[in-house]
């Protein structure tokens, strides 16, 4: 609430009031990144809620992914209302960056990779997901790079600074991780 309420007395006390378009790269950036994030906030859930400890640093660090990814996904949602542009779009996925894909954004992971993370011994399952969040990851910072490049909306700016600096160091904490458990 308090992020909307900053948000409306920025863009309220500015002398340009338009918002981004339905069709524009901030709208596209917001409705892909939702979905993006919304997969991240899943596998996290299920590691999460299957690790035999909840006091353990990697149950924080899962914790924090999922609170902030529900808070950007929060962010997002109300910028695409305070914007009156739709949730959703007919435009495939990031069509607004110029190379629209069929099927999956890069970096999603399948239905049966998900389905693997419910299944897998607890050590295997920590370490595949690692593996699917990097890339997923690496997914998201080039999309907040993108969006970087294409806008000038100081709003949207932050957030996708804030997902580019907070994405790179969970991949860095996430590969020293890998490391200490040995896998390859």
């Amino acid at each position: 609430a308090a992020a909307v309420i900053l948000f409306l007395i920025i863009q309220f006390t500015r002398d340009d009031t338009s918002f981004p378009g339905t069709d524009s790269a901030e709208a596209g950036f917001a409705r892909d990144m939702k979905t993006h994030h919304a997969q991240a906030v899943e596998m996290a859930s299920i590691v999460r809620d299957r690790l035999s400890g909840s006091e353990t640093p990697l149950h924080f660090f899962l914790t924090d992914m999922i609170q902030t990814q529900i808070n950007q996904m929060g962010q997002m949602e109300a910028w695409l209302n305070i914007w009156d542009v739709p949730q959703g779009s007919t435009d495939p996925p990031m069509a607004w960056m110029g190379h629209e894909v069929t099927g999956r954004m890069p970096g999603m992971a399948s239905n049966e990779e998900i389905a693997e993370l419910r299944t897998l011994p607890e050590n295997e399952m920590v370490v595949r997901f690692m593996e699917l969040m990097i890339v997923h990851h690496q997914s998201a910072v080039d999309m907040a790079n993108a969006i970087i490049e294409r806008s000038d909306n100081d709003v949207v700016l932050r957030v996708a600074e804030a997902i580019v600096r907070t994405q790179q160091a969970e991949i860095d904490l996430m590969d020293d991780m890998l490391t200490q458990l040995g896998a390859e």
